[in-house]
């Protein structure tokens, strides 16, 4: 695992979880990782009739905001799963 300096206090696995379920309806959202990179796997019936593109966009604009700036908490995705119930 790599090393991504931050300012972040807290759980960042955490923020991602919240800040995803804060935009969006999702029966399931499990975050693993550290260092900046993190996986991602997000279950919800909002990804129904959306290209997979659209999917990932729904994510990554919910936690666009903790991969800004240089000291950002989360540097990379390397991983986003979404799947439809």
């Amino acid at each position: 695992m790599s090393h991504h300096p931050t300012n972040f206090q807290g759980s960042v696995i955490d923020a991602i979880r919240e800040a995803i379920l804060a935009k969006m309806a999702a029966d399931d959202v499990q975050v693993s990782g550290g260092g900046g990179h993190y996986t991602i796997v997000v279950v919800s019936s909002e990804f129904a009739g959306k290209s997979m593109v659209a999917q990932q966009r729904l994510v990554y604009g919910a936690i666009a905001h903790l991969m800004a700036g240089d000291m950002a908490p989360v540097h990379a995705v390397d991983s986003l799963r979404t799947i439809i119930p």
